[in-house]
């Protein structure tokens, strides 16, 4: 028998399923494993074909080609908003270190082995928190995975097609004086692209995060209401900054964002009724 079925058997051998904290650090190190695990297969994956993904996916905001930036200048048109058409990118790349390329395409192989098996992360993380869960909370729970999956990759998305090429497009073209030539180097253009995917991927988790901490009773649809003026001035500062200076490319970062923040409300007014009907049916069994 292997180590790991003598630990379920320790484990299945207690009716109730109670562990110690010796057996529960070990329970989370055979997560955090299978988790690490599963990246190292994403990364694998990905660096077979790194130089190729690396061109286009993650230099494809850079490339004038970029279907954003031709979706983008013709609704452009559509509307009559010149704005929308982004110039061709001012800039070259450089690498200053002598293993940089190397170690740029190991970081992407992580990176987007990360972003691939998230929702296998994910799982790993709810196996972890499920048998300290009442059978009513993990019901309310159920699709966990798969919701905080989607909301992760519209946020990815969101970020690689929308936020990015506006990001990349009015840095590399601002210039402080005609004198100056901007050569960016690749380590700065890879941690700006990767901070601003997985930053939003977690930043659209919102919903999900607001869901459960108005299960627990932290947050009421009252309170967020009533900040709603406050998270309308946030993120439509969020948007200036992310945005080029238009009002066109404003709103269209703006909205998304603002929607988010209020399909959390409607979710925090349904946990808060779901957790009202528990309430009072386990007063009427008692």
């Amino acid at each position: 028998m292997s180590f790991i079925d003598k630990f379920l058997d320790k484990r299945n051998a207690n009716p109730n399923g109670e562990m110690n904290f010796l057996d529960h650090i070990e329970e989370l190190r055979w997560h955090i494993v299978r988790a690490a695990t599963a990246i190292m297969i994403g990364g694998c994956l990905v660096f077979w074909k790194v130089e190729w993904i690396f061109d286009h996916v993650i230099l494809g905001p850079a490339h004038k080609e970029f279907i954003s930036y031709r979706m983008f200048c013709a609704l452009g048109k559509l509307l009559h908003a010149e704005s929308f058409c982004m110039n061709e990118i001012q800039m070259k790349f450089q690498n200053t270190a002598v293993t940089g390329q190397f170690m740029m395409s190991l970081s992407v192989s992580f990176m987007l082995g990360f972003v691939l098996m998230f929702p296998y992360i994910l799982w790993e993380l709810w196996k972890f928190i499920r048998p300290a869960l009442k059978p009513n909370e993990i019901k309310a729970a159920r699709g966990i995975v798969f919701w905080c999956s989607l909301l992760f990759f519209m946020g990815v998305m969101f970020a690689y097609f929308i936020v990015a090429p506006y990001t990349i497009n009015f840095f590399g073209n601002y210039k402080l004086s005609p004198l100056f030539e901007n050569i960016i180097t690749i380590d700065n253009y890879y941690d700006t692209m990767s901070n601003l995917v997985i930053a939003l991927g977690v930043v659209f988790e919102l919903p999900m995060l607001v869901y459960f901490l108005t299960r627990i009773g932290i947050l009421t649809p009252e309170f967020l209401r009533a900040r709603r003026r406050y998270a309308f001035l946030i993120l439509f500062i969020l948007a200036m900054v992310i945005a080029p200076p238009d009002v066109f490319s404003c709103l269209l970062i703006f909205v998304p964002l603002y929607i988010l923040f209020e399909i959390s409300v409607k979710i925090s007014g349904r946990a808060v009724k779901a957790r009202k009907l528990r309430e009072a049916r386990e007063q009427n069994e008692e």
